[in-house]
């Protein structure tokens, strides 16, 4: 193995061990969400996994930069295929993340705004809960002037309609009167 491989292959294993803790951690928290959602350590797990994402980015940089370093051409092309492959796992892992991610603040809004620790009231929460409060007064607000809209748009084509009726009546009316005028 050439010295120039050495790196490379030392951030691949790091990358890997990265890989597997997030991993590890992720089904430590879908676990504990599973069992016991009202578990304080959760949001550090949430925050450990995502520190150890920032970190497998990082080491993936350092992976492609030394896989472009390297002079033999196919190892270079073999360090490159370990980078591609690793940028899909990694990539996986963010979209794994942002999932488990997403059941953390679900289940953070669902507990409600008591820290169970304290027992005192939290601001986070309440915040959220408000902010999903205006959110929906705003999407019912705009709701309702959709409704408006649409009954305003059937009155419009009603009204059309009537119109358009009444244009062809007074065709007929004027063409009877306008035959009956030619022939008398």
């Amino acid at each position: 193995m050439s010295t120039t491989v050495i790196p490379f292959s030392r951030y691949n294993e790091e990358f890997s061990s990265i890989q597997n803790q997030i991993r590890s951690t992720l089904t430590t928290i879908t676990s504990a969400l599973d069992n016991n959602p009202s578990d304080s350590t959760i949001e550090s797990k949430m925050s450990h996994a995502n520190n150890l994402l920032s970190q497998a980015k990082d080491l993936l940089k350092q992976m492609t930069i030394e896989s472009r370093s390297i002079d033999d051409k196919d190892i270079k092309d073999e360090c490159q295929k370990v980078v591609r492959v690793a940028k899909g796992n990694q990539a996986n892992l963010v979209e794994d993340v942002k999932a488990v991610q997403n059941r953390v603040e679900r289940q953070a809004l669902l507990r409600g705004s008591v820290d169970l620790e304290t027992g005192m009231s939290t601001g986070k929460n309440s915040a959220v809960r408000e902010h999903l409060l205006k959110t929906n007064s705003t999407l019912q607000s705009q709701n309702s002037t959709l409704d408006k809209a649409r009954r305003v748009m059937a009155e419009t084509e009603d009204v059309a309609l009537e119109i358009t009726e009444e244009l062809s009546r007074n065709r007929e009316t004027i063409e009877s009167a306008a035959f009956k005028s030619t022939w008398c």
